[in-house]
């Protein structure tokens, strides 16, 4: 018998939702376990590229470009301001992503 075909809308849709769930029970449990959180990131990013949609910008400085671990601001990254940007250092993989700030 064949899987029964789900529109793209709705397909995107769904994995808007399952993404933006994952990262917060990434923030959840990152206190507790970290690899765990890390593991949901993982499965988020790989929802969202299966299905094409971007992941919401909110959610996407909450992991490392780099090494895509969770970030937690204070206890693995850091985040600073200087000269109009916004600097976010990993304490993972020990490097840093520059946000410029719009004025």
């Amino acid at each position: 018998m064949a899987k029964p075909v789900i529109p793209k809308a709705k397909q995107k849709e769904i994995a808007k939702e399952r993404v933006e769930r994952l990262f917060i029970q990434a923030e959840d449990t990152f206190s507790k376990n970290k690899a765990l959180a890390n593991r949901y990131v993982t499965l988020a990013r790989k929802i969202a590229m299966k299905v094409k949609i971007r992941i919401p910008l909110e959610l996407k400085r909450k992991f490392c470009k780099h090494c895509y671990k969770f970030l937690m601001p204070g206890i693995n990254s850091r985040v600073r301001t200087r000269d109009g940007k916004v600097i976010i250092s990993c304490f993972e993989c020990k490097k840093f992503t520059r946000i410029p700030v719009k004025t």
